[in-house]
């Protein structure tokens, strides 16, 4: 597969979908992306093939290794839409705003996570945006990610524990972080995440407090986002 010749990294999701649609469900070019890109090699050598022909399922996977019902998360939140903090924002300048949305809405900015409900409770898209102690935060994530798999606890460990069998397949967070090409959210034995913000144990508020804060968040989000997308277009 020639990634180069099939995915534009610099493409706004946003673009092809119907007004007031969400990207995540309704840009037919992110779906393609998506299969596209993870429908490869697990570190077991099995091939991890997504379909997106199911009846009401975004992406369907069925093997030996089980069945996995995945759903799109764009997990760079701006936060400009979703909570209020115009306040601390409306000092950064608007052109930075529309920049910081728009590279949230390219393939480096998007993940897959498992959509299938268990026991009536959340899934993980869900559970990282209403989690006080996460809200969305991708870093944030990727270090509940990291310990779930040292058998730690975490704001999302319980969520997480629900599809061990999905974060299974990666065998380990090494594992993890290689198949999503993650490897610029953490250091380079991948022994720990780099954060956007500083990090106290999830004990500090995630969402930026200051327009100091912000801008500090938006450039090491937009970084991590340039540099996934370059790792993305150099991977096939």
């Amino acid at each position: 597969m020639n990634i180069r010749s099939q995915i534009d990294t610099t493409f706004d999701f946003r673009s092809d979908t119907p007004p007031g649609k969400d990207p995540d469900a309704y840009s037919p070019t992110l779906r393609r992306y998506h299969k596209l890109l993870w429908s490869k090699s697990l570190p077991s050598g099995v091939v991890f093939k997504l379909v997106d022909t199911t009846p009401q399922v975004y992406l369907h996977h069925q093997s030996e290794m089980g069945e996995f019902w995945l759903s799109s998360d764009a997990v760079v939140p701006s936060f400009t839409l979703t909570y209020k903090i115009a306040h601390i924002i409306e000092h950064v300048p608007k052109e930075e705003l529309d920049l910081f949305r728009s590279i949230g809405y390219t393939i480096g900015g998007m993940m897959i996570f498992p959509v299938n409900r268990i026991g009536g409770k959340m899934t993980i898209n869900c559970a990282r945006g209403f989690h006080p102690r996460i809200k969305e935060r991708f870093d944030l994530t990727v270090e509940c990610i990291r310990r779930h798999y040292l058998g730690d606890s975490s704001p999302l460990g319980d969520a997480l524990k629900r599809y061990a069998d999905f974060f299974g397949l990666f065998q380990n967070f090494h594992g993890y972080v290689e198949f999503f090409l993650l490897q610029d959210m953490v250091t380079n034995d991948f022994s720990a995440v780099k954060f956007f913000a500083p990090f106290d144990d999830f004990k500090t508020e995630p969402i930026p407090s200051t327009t100091r804060a912000y801008t500090a968040y938006k450039q090491l989000a937009v970084e991590f986002i340039k540099a996934r997308n370059r790792r993305i277009f150099e991977s096939g």
